[in-house]
């Protein structure tokens, strides 16, 4: 009979590992090779919840099966397909394969993050990707920051450090009634995670004070003075402004130098939500999209977005490094033994998370072994064809742009000839519906001031024009 030592025993032997890893890696090989190509696979194989959930039941054998091969096929066959050249749906990657050889790497290890001793190498990778961020930025030598779990995280860190900055009183230790009530002042069109982040922070509904955008979805400077007076007169206190590069809805870049000055003026921190857009300073052609961006206090950039690595990784920039140490100002006696809680290398100080995975290693690997220069001209180009996807679309005479974009996000809709304007909301809708649960295509919609608009996000670095010519054909063809 099996003792428990046999199954542990069995279950970590090196040599079923390697068979097994073997078998993995080609299964995956040639699926990457299927969807690439578009070859055989519908992007999106829709099934509705209730069938995946049979599909997957949650009843679990005793003693083990041995049928990887055949579950991890049943996984790849089901999934959504990123690398899919017809992916144009949301923000994010198609993962370059030797970033996720690294996270299998990061998997085995389990190095956690919270102090250096516990994660090493991904510690010292972490200090250094966040020092070349920053630097790419334009922040000044003083600039420091972290890597974490997303631009949701990564946004409530920055604006944690903005409050321990410039609330006037100690709200981490004394609560947020410890003094007067807070705002920040953001963008209508900012992510929906800021007012999230400000009210966790326990701020309530006027936690974030909206300000005017114009007609490219771009924050108004000259209604900042507005919103600062509206926020005062409501007895808030504020004390950060938000600006986008590479808003959700649009991809639409706020004016970030005109931000700048007026939070110099006022004595605001100011802070990009970067998550998307950010990655435009990689690109010779199109940083100045960015100007103004190295005057930031902090900077929230997604790798997992632009940079073509696997989720989740966001780095949290600050100015001046310290404000890194500032945003969890507490201690953990067990972790941290009454050390300086300044010590840049014990992470967890410094993040939501406490255990870490090793999310260092797969931009630092890519970065260190594909160069910069594949990077640098993947922004250029998904930026470039987005372009071009605009000016066909606008000279099509059966689609209208929202906005000529700003990055890789396209918003447009089909506007057929004969069909009046007061059906084009409900149209986009049944088109994308159609689209995605018949697998041609991958997009999503959003609702913008004249109505429903198709979105795409053109992000897979093997996507072409014939795609998304193809993809106009589509709709009409769904239409």
């Amino acid at each position: 009979m099996q003792t428990f030592r046999d199954r542990a025993a069995a279950a970590y032997d090196a040599e079923h590992f390697r068979r097994q890893g073997h078998q993995l890696v080609d299964q995956l090989a040639d699926y990457l090779a299927r969807a690439t190509r578009g070859e055989g696979l519908p992007v999106l194989p829709w099934a509705p919840p209730a069938e995946n959930v049979a599909r997957f039941p949650g009843t679990f054998p005793e003693e083990p099966t041995g049928e990887f091969s055949s579950f991890m096929e049943r996984v790849l066959t089901h999934s959504h397909h990123l690398h899919h050249p017809r992916y144009v749906g949301h923000q994010v990657s198609s993962p370059l394969p030797l970033a996720a050889l690294c996270d299998f790497v990061s998997a085995l290890l389990n190095n956690g993050m919270a102090v250096y001793e516990m994660g090493p190498v991904s510690t010292a990778m972490e200090h250094n990707v966040v020092r070349w961020m920053a630097g790419q930025l334009g922040l000044p030598e003083s600039a420091g920051g972290v890597l974490t779990s997303g631009g949701s995280a990564g946004n409530l860190t920055a604006l944690l450090a903005a409050r321990q900055a410039k609330a006037g009183y100690d709200a981490w230790s004394g609560g947020s009634t410890a003094g007067p009530p807070l705002t920040v002042l953001v963008a209508e069109t900012a992510h929906y995670c800021i007012a999230r982040s400000t009210k966790v922070m326990g701020w309530g509904a006027g936690g974030v004070t909206p300000v005017p955008v114009d007609a490219n979805f771009r924050l108004r400077p000259d209604a900042l003075e507005g919103a600062l007076a509206a926020a005062t007169r409501a007895g808030r206190k504020p004390i950060a402004v938000v600006a986008s590069a590479g808003s959700t809805a649009t991809g639409a870049f706020d004016p970030l130098d005109a931000v700048a000055d007026f939070c110099e003026r006022h004595g605001l921190w100011f802070h990009v939500d970067g998550a998307h857009g950010a990655s435009a300073v990689l690109s010779p052609r199109y940083r100045a999209q960015v100007k103004g961006i190295e005057r930031a206090d902090s900077v929230v950039w997604d790798a997992h977005k632009m940079m073509m690595v696997p989720a989740l990784v966001t780095a949290v920039l600050f100015r001046e490094a310290s404000r890194s140490s500032e945003a969890f100002a507490q201690e953990a006696s067990y972790l941290f033994q009454g050390q300086d809680t300044r010590r840049w290398h014990d992470v967890g100080l410094r993040t939501l998370e406490c255990t870490k995975e090793m999310m260092a290693l797969k931009l630092y690997t890519c970065l260190s072994l594909l160069g910069t220069r594949l990077f640098s001209e993947y922004v250029t180009e998904t930026f470039e064809l987005s372009r071009r996807f605009a000016e066909r679309l606008q000279a099509s005479g059966d689609f209208e742009v929202a906005v000529p974009p700003d990055c890789n996000i396209v918003c447009f809709r089909h506007t057929p000839k004969g069909l009046p304007a007061s059906e084009w909301d409900a149209l986009q809708s049944r088109l994308r519906e159609q689209l995605i649960t018949r697998g041609d295509f991958y997009l999503v919609q959003t609702t913008l001031p004249k109505g429903v608009y198709l979105r795409t996000t053109l992000i897979n670095p093997l996507t072409t024009d014939a795609d998304l010519e193809a993809l106009m054909e589509a709709v009409r063809r769904a239409a």
